[in-house]
Protein backbone atom coordinates (compact mmCIF):
# COMPACT_ATOMS: atom_id res chain seq x y z
CA UNK A 1 0.00 0.00 0.00
CA UNK A 2 1.51 3.28 -1.07
CA UNK A 3 0.53 6.46 0.66
CA UNK A 4 -0.16 9.23 -1.78
CA UNK A 5 1.08 12.73 -1.07
CA UNK A 6 -1.46 15.29 0.00
CA UNK A 7 -2.60 17.39 -2.95
CA UNK A 8 -1.71 20.65 -1.09
CA UNK A 9 1.88 19.49 -0.31
CA UNK A 10 4.64 20.81 -2.56
CA UNK A 11 6.03 18.29 -5.00
CA UNK A 12 9.65 19.52 -4.64
CA UNK A 13 10.96 19.77 -1.04
CA UNK A 14 13.99 21.86 0.02
CA UNK A 15 17.27 19.99 0.56
CA UNK A 16 17.34 20.55 4.35
CA UNK A 17 14.19 18.47 4.85
CA UNK A 18 15.15 14.83 5.22
CA UNK A 19 13.05 11.82 4.75
CA UNK A 20 12.23 9.33 7.49
CA UNK A 21 15.25 7.23 8.51
CA UNK A 22 17.79 9.49 6.75
CA UNK A 23 20.62 11.46 8.39
CA UNK A 24 19.94 15.12 9.09
CA UNK A 25 23.26 16.72 8.13
CA UNK A 26 22.29 20.19 9.33
CA UNK A 27 21.61 18.87 12.84
CA UNK A 28 25.00 17.12 12.83
CA UNK A 29 26.67 20.35 11.63
CA UNK A 30 24.87 22.36 14.33
CA UNK A 31 26.00 19.86 17.00
CA UNK A 32 29.63 20.08 15.83
CA UNK A 33 29.53 23.89 15.79
CA UNK A 34 27.92 23.96 19.26
CA UNK A 35 30.55 21.58 20.68
CA UNK A 36 33.37 23.64 19.13
CA UNK A 37 31.90 26.89 20.47
CA UNK A 38 31.54 25.49 24.00
CA UNK A 39 35.13 24.18 23.99
CA UNK A 40 36.48 27.40 22.47
CA UNK A 41 34.69 29.66 24.96
CA UNK A 42 35.76 27.39 27.83
CA UNK A 43 39.41 27.58 26.76
CA UNK A 44 39.14 31.35 26.36
CA UNK A 45 37.63 31.60 29.87
CA UNK A 46 40.38 29.48 31.43
CA UNK A 47 43.07 31.42 29.57
CA UNK A 48 41.63 34.69 30.85
CA UNK A 49 41.21 33.22 34.33
CA UNK A 50 44.90 32.25 34.59
CA UNK A 51 46.12 35.62 33.29
CA UNK A 52 47.37 36.93 36.69
CA UNK A 53 49.21 33.69 37.41
CA UNK A 54 50.91 33.68 34.01
CA UNK A 55 51.87 37.36 34.41
CA UNK A 56 53.42 36.73 37.85
CA UNK A 57 55.24 33.62 36.61
CA UNK A 58 56.65 35.37 33.54
CA UNK A 59 58.12 38.25 35.56
CA UNK A 60 59.39 35.95 38.38
CA UNK A 61 57.47 37.74 41.13
CA UNK A 62 58.07 36.85 44.77
CA UNK A 63 54.32 36.69 45.38
CA UNK A 64 53.71 34.10 42.60
CA UNK A 65 52.32 31.50 45.02
CA UNK A 66 49.89 33.99 46.53
CA UNK A 67 48.66 34.97 43.07
CA UNK A 68 48.21 31.29 42.18
CA UNK A 69 46.20 30.61 45.35
CA UNK A 70 44.00 33.66 44.71
CA UNK A 71 43.37 32.38 41.19
CA UNK A 72 42.32 28.97 42.50
CA UNK A 73 40.07 30.56 45.10
CA UNK A 74 38.43 32.70 42.42
CA UNK A 75 37.91 29.64 40.21
CA UNK A 76 36.41 27.48 42.93
CA UNK A 77 34.32 30.09 44.75
CA UNK A 78 33.31 32.37 41.84
CA UNK A 79 34.23 35.40 43.96
CA UNK A 80 35.70 37.82 41.44
CA UNK A 81 37.41 39.91 44.12
CA UNK A 82 40.02 37.14 44.49
CA UNK A 83 40.80 37.35 40.76
CA UNK A 84 41.09 41.14 40.89
CA UNK A 85 43.35 40.91 43.96
CA UNK A 86 45.53 38.34 42.17
CA UNK A 87 45.74 40.57 39.10
CA UNK A 88 46.76 43.56 41.21
CA UNK A 89 49.37 41.49 43.06
CA UNK A 90 50.74 40.24 39.75
CA UNK A 91 51.14 43.82 38.53
CA UNK A 92 52.80 45.19 41.70
CA UNK A 93 56.50 44.74 42.38
CA UNK A 94 56.95 43.90 46.06
CA UNK A 95 60.43 44.49 47.50
CA UNK A 96 62.47 41.42 48.42
CA UNK A 97 62.64 42.10 52.17
CA UNK A 98 63.96 38.65 53.27
CA UNK A 99 66.60 38.70 50.54
CA UNK A 100 67.64 42.21 51.48
CA UNK A 101 68.02 41.28 55.16
CA UNK A 102 69.92 38.13 54.16
CA UNK A 103 72.40 40.18 52.13
CA UNK A 104 72.82 42.62 55.03
CA UNK A 105 73.40 39.75 57.46
CA UNK A 106 75.96 38.22 55.11
CA UNK A 107 77.81 41.52 54.87
CA UNK A 108 77.83 41.94 58.64
CA UNK A 109 79.14 38.38 59.11
CA UNK A 110 81.90 39.11 56.62
CA UNK A 111 82.80 42.33 58.45
CA UNK A 112 82.83 40.51 61.81
CA UNK A 113 84.98 37.69 60.48
CA UNK A 114 82.36 35.01 61.12
CA UNK A 115 81.88 32.14 58.70
CA UNK A 116 78.92 32.81 56.35
CA UNK A 117 75.62 31.43 57.64
CA UNK A 118 76.78 30.93 61.24
CA UNK A 119 76.20 34.45 62.56
CA UNK A 120 73.16 33.48 64.62
CA UNK A 121 74.91 30.41 66.05
CA UNK A 122 78.03 32.38 67.01
CA UNK A 123 75.95 35.09 68.65
CA UNK A 124 73.87 32.64 70.65
CA UNK A 125 77.00 30.74 71.75
CA UNK A 126 78.57 33.98 72.99
CA UNK A 127 75.40 34.93 74.90
CA UNK A 128 75.03 31.55 76.62
CA UNK A 129 78.70 31.00 77.37
CA UNK A 130 79.52 30.42 81.02
CA UNK A 131 82.28 32.70 82.35
CA UNK A 132 85.57 30.95 82.98
CA UNK A 133 87.69 31.08 86.16
CA UNK A 134 89.10 34.48 85.17
CA UNK A 135 85.55 35.96 84.85
CA UNK A 136 85.65 36.22 81.05
CA UNK A 137 83.55 34.12 78.70
CA UNK A 138 85.56 31.78 76.51
CA UNK A 139 85.82 32.74 72.83
CA UNK A 140 83.04 31.50 70.53
CA UNK A 141 85.45 29.12 68.73
CA UNK A 142 86.42 27.33 71.97
CA UNK A 143 83.21 25.29 72.03
CA UNK A 144 83.80 24.19 68.44
CA UNK A 145 87.30 22.92 69.28
CA UNK A 146 86.04 21.03 72.33
CA UNK A 147 83.31 19.35 70.26
CA UNK A 148 85.90 18.36 67.63
CA UNK A 149 88.13 16.68 70.24
CA UNK A 150 85.25 14.76 71.82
Amino acid sequence: MTAAAHPAAPHVLPSFITGPGETDYFTVLAAVILLGAVLGIGLLFLRLHTLPERMAHKTHKIQFEIVAVLGLLALLTHIHAFWVAGLLLALIDLPDIPGMFGRMAGSLEKMAGIAPGTGGDAASDAETAVPGPDGNAPPADAGVEEKAHA
